[in-house]
């Protein structure tokens, strides 16, 4: 299989981890941003961006509100996908996968590592509820920055998603809309991968 150049490698993560870096000095806004896509528990469909925070050796992590539309979805199913798409290179990245929570030291140290507001601001926000007001909200914010401190703990209904995927496909522009794609299957985490190049 000719898998040269941009999808050459044995290992999808250092793949996926190679074109993030090379849309981090492309990519104007936000290289890291993906389309996360769960389900509801009528089976429609929801998808919303969040910012990916960490390709690790066999998974994906992001992180969230746990009671926010897709933190229950997530929960509810245990299923997720998303893709990273980078206009300026004209690639993306598919993935779905089985997901779990990362609720210790490693979330408690991204937590950290996010300013004061945005640490107040995940204390403050009933992540899609419905909200009277903006002020009412940074009233919210304000009152907590005097009852939480300067260095609030990570709240515990918020923290991290795991995506360990089962399907990772990596996609590139092609001209004349023959495009090249290769994807990467297996039938469970623990599993070895299979790699097919697809029609575009």
């Amino acid at each position: 299989m000719d898998r040269t150049g941009i999808f050459a490698g044995d290992d999808p993560f250092v793949i996926a981890r190679r074109w993030l870096a090379e849309a981090e000095a492309t990519e104007p806004n936000d290289p890291n941003a993906i389309a996360l896509a769960t389900v509801d528990a009528e089976g429609l469909p929801n998808v919303r961006m969040v910012l990916l925070k960490e390709i690790e050796d066999a998974a994906f992590v992001f992180y969230t509100n746990y009671t926010s539309a897709k933190g229950q979805e997530i929960t509810a199913t245990g299923k997720a996908a998303f893709v990273m798409h980078w206009k300026s290179l004209r690639r993306q990245v598919r993935v779905r996968g089985t997901v779990t929570r990362e609720e210790g030291p490693q979330a408690d140290a991204y937590f950290a590592s996010r300013s004061l507001q945005s640490r107040l601001g995940a204390w403050a926000s009933r992540q899609s509820r419905p909200l009277d007001s903006r002020a009412a909200l940074m009233a919210e914010v304000a009152k907590l920055g005097v009852t939480k401190g300067p260095n609030p703990p990570r709240p515990p209904f918020w923290g991290g998603f795991r995506i360990a995927p089962v399907e990772i496909e990596f996609w590139a522009d092609g001209a004349f809309r023959l495009h090249d794609r290769f994807c990467w299957r297996r039938a469970a985490p623990d599993q070895p991968w299979q790699v097919q190049r697809l029609n575009p």
